[in-house]
């Protein structure tokens, strides 16, 4: 596990409905909208999220493991004009993430769970895809998709999203696929905010959060956990 990039902090939450509706018009007026939204700042997400032949990444998370690794593939808008492969890690409450964007083809091709050439990247996440691959199979498991709304302040580098609409892709990994069919994993389409920071939160927006989803607790949400319910787990 090489963290090459600074340590965040990141909370999550599920909120209500109507928590969602209050806070987001809140903060559209005194935070930045993400410049990537639409004209409802808005845009979707999809990710293929990989794990080992033992699990490690669902595994891990289930028993609390404090230092953990996710692998995945991410493309925006069900377009492959931008494709990121990324490492998610855990270090106790704090979290970094690793991002190379990726050509479709080297992109088809871990799909394929072929790490040939990678070795060689300059790219030290490459790398260590390559090892997981060569040494516990890594490969893809399950597809995840969500619609994402965000709001930003430059201060510690403050985002705060809305992830709606989560839904998986069962046991499909045709990541360039807008028709796969997809299912939510939840009961009742839960909202997901997350508020992500660097070193402390701003008084002004640590307030305006407890204002608008004091009821909220901050729990250890993962989408990939929820989105492999519906998978052969282990």
């Amino acid at each position: 596990m090489a963290i090459s990039v600074p340590l965040r902090h990141e909370l999550k939450f599920f909120i209500s409905p109507i928590e969602y509706e209050v806070l987001s018009r809140q903060l559209d007026r005194v935070l930045e909208r993400d410049p990537f939204g639409n004209e409802n700042n808005e845009y979707h997400i999809r990710s293929l999220y990989f794990d080992t032949i033992f699990n490690d990444a669902l595994v891990d998370k289930l028993d609390g493991v404090k230092n953990r690794d996710k692998y995945r593939i991410r493309i925006y808008n069900f377009s492959d004009k931008v494709i990121k492969m990324e490492c998610k890690t855990k270090v106790g409450s704090l979290i970094s993430k690793r991002s190379v964007k990726i050509p479709r083809m080297l992109a088809e091709q871990l799909i394929a769970c072929d790490p040939t050439g990678l070795e060689q990247s300059r790219s030290g996440l490459l790398r260590d895809i390559f090892r997981e691959m060569k040494l516990n199979y890594l490969r893809p498991m399950v597809l995840v998709d969500y619609v994402r709304e965000a709001y930003l302040h430059p201060a510690e580098e403050v985002r705060i999203t809305f992830d709606k609409q989560l839904h998986t892709g069962l046991s499909s990994v045709d990541i360039f696929n807008p028709n796969v069919p997809t299912i939510s994993p939840f009961d009742h389409n839960e909202l997901i905010l997350e508020v992500k920071f660097n070193r402390f939160l701003p008084n002004h927006i640590r307030d305006l959060l407890c204002t608008c989803v004091h009821s909220a607790q901050n729990s250890a949400i993962s989408k990939y956990v929820w989105c492999r319910r519906f998978a052969t787990m282990l």
